[in-house]
């Protein structure tokens, strides 16, 4: 990509945050602002990202591209594989942290001696979190 093109489609993502914020921030104090300034900073952001992958994927040279692009799936499949095993892994480990968490709190705060017994359900609670953790690095291993 030229030089003339990059410098427009940053000019075109600052402006997809900017027009938005400035809405919200001069526009009619009504209660649909709020509704006005997402959608519009949805329109914005998102035909930005199409005018890019556009100027991107329209090149010249398909069959050289398509080769690059089958070589480059795996590895980026890849990535991402990695990245929802520990996202959703971690996202999943603080919901079962949160609930035993709390549950013991309130045993702890009734009788001490369960303490012992309530730190194992948080500990394995935390490895869910873990598990995801060593999957994404086995995943990363095979790249």
């Amino acid at each position: 990509m030229s030089l003339t093109v990059k410098i427009t489609l940053i000019v075109a993502l600052v402006l997809s945050i900017v027009i938005p914020f400035g809405y919200y921030l001069l526009g009619e104090k009504k209660k649909g602002r709020y509704k006005a300034t997402i959608a519009s900073n949805a329109f914005f952001f998102f035909g930005t990202m199409v005018v890019a992958a556009i100027m991107m994927f329209g090149g010249n040279d398909v069959q050289a591209a398509s080769e690059a692009a089958s070589e480059g799936l795996a590895t980026g499949m890849g990535y991402l594989a990695a990245a929802l095993v520990t996202g959703l892994s971690c996202i999943g480990g603080g919901i079962a942290v949160a609930s035993a968490a709390s549950a013991a709190l309130g045993a702890i705060s009734e009788d001490s001696s369960v303490l012992g017994k309530s730190l194992i359900f948080v500990g394995l609670a935390e490895g869910v979190a873990l598990y995801g953790l060593i999957i994404s690095f086995m995943i990363l291993g095979q790249l």
